[in-house]
């Protein structure tokens, strides 16, 4: 199965804690927090569509300016998902510089603030200075953006401010059988792309042209037939940045049941739990027993303090420790 998520983390173990996803086929990524972001080039940034914003602190922000600096010509939109305070941020580094000759500039940002209750969204615009406009409120559903592929949900967590875990779900995933293609005489070709996509619109009885000479299928009749399969969707989640209370821990293993991918904070070791408490962080034992509890096929941790360079080593195992001693 060729999965639709490509993930690549952008820094080291050590370094700011920064997700890139990219949407193969679309042409379109997703950045999970956005601190120190140079490793990206121009031509990845301009691919992302979303970026989710765990928290505003300078470890998780500071490539904002990148953002801005390199995307400030696109045509199509940025949309950027945050807790509460993250408008007032975005409103903040756009403020501290001058935009008298931008009015021509195509780039807008839509920034949606993740409360308790509601999400509140409002625009900042190159064509007007970048004021903000508060456009609407809607109910917090736990799911901040959703399209026909996929979903991404937020949970709110505490670290003494609010900050948000991030969970990514494809609905479904749609494999095609080469096998069935050639008992059937269809060609390999980017109608499969169509029919892939009438069948997550929900378009069966659409006519899918497959050649130029007239030869047209149904979506129904393709899965009727085997061509496509549905199997359940990636899911990928990521959570940085966490005190080490029960009450974030039920919430966290509730957000990432049974994902593919769990990007987690390591932050201290076991032996420093007492620092851990007291900074607001998971430890390596931690990550570990989250991503058991919440069934989780894969965990890969990263944020880990500086303090422990040269002992990389030990963190991985104590969270692999951890994670294989209460799997099963």
């Amino acid at each position: 199965m060729k999965p639709t998520f490509h993930c690549r983390v952008v820094n080291g173990l050590f370094d700011d804690p920064v997700l890139y996803v990219r949407i193969i086929r679309e042409g379109k990524a997703l950045l999970f927090d956005a601190g120190d972001i140079w490793a990206l080039n121009a031509r990845e940034i301009h691919k992302i569509a979303h970026v989710f914003i765990s928290h505003t602190h300078i470890d998780h922000f500071i490539g904002f300016d990148r953002l801005l600096r390199i995307l400030l010509r696109r045509i199509w939109p940025l949309y950027i998902y945050g807790p509460e305070g993250i408008i007032e941020s975005i409103k903040g580094r756009l403020s501290g510089y001058t935009w008298n000759l931008i009015q021509e500039y195509p780039l807008e940002f839509y920034v949606q603030e993740v409360r308790p209750e509601s999400i509140v969204t409002v625009r900042f615009s190159a064509s007007e200075g970048f004021e903000p406009v508060q456009l609407y409120n809607r109910e917090n559903s736990g799911i901040v953006y959703e399209n026909e592929l996929f979903h991404v949900k937020a949970e709110i967590l505490d670290h003494g401010i609010p900050v948000l875990g991030f969970c990514l779900q494809e609905k479904e995933h749609l494999n095609v059988d080469p096998v069935r293609l050639k008992e059937l005489s269809l060609p390999v070709g980017p109608w499969l792309g169509r029919l892939k996509e009438a069948i997550r619109t929900g378009n069966l009885t659409e006519d899918i042209p497959v050649t130029e000479q007239g030869k047209v299928v149904r979506a129904e009749d393709m899965l009727k037939q085997g061509v496509v399969k549905k199997t359940r969707g990636q899911r990928i989640a990521y959570v940085v940045d966490v005190a080490p209370t029960e009450d974030n821990i039920d919430k966290i293993k509730a957000l990432v049941s049974e994902a593919d991918l769990l990007y987690i904070e390591a932050y201290f070791l076991e032996e420093d739990r007492d620092r851990a408490v007291e900074r607001r962080h998971l430890t390596a034992s931690l990550a570990g027993r989250i991503a058991a509890e919440a069934k989780v096929k894969r965990v890969i941790p990263l944020h880990v303090s500086p303090k422990y360079k040269g002992r990389e080593v030990e963190v991985i195992q104590e969270v692999q420790q951890f994670y294989n001693m209460l799997k099963h």
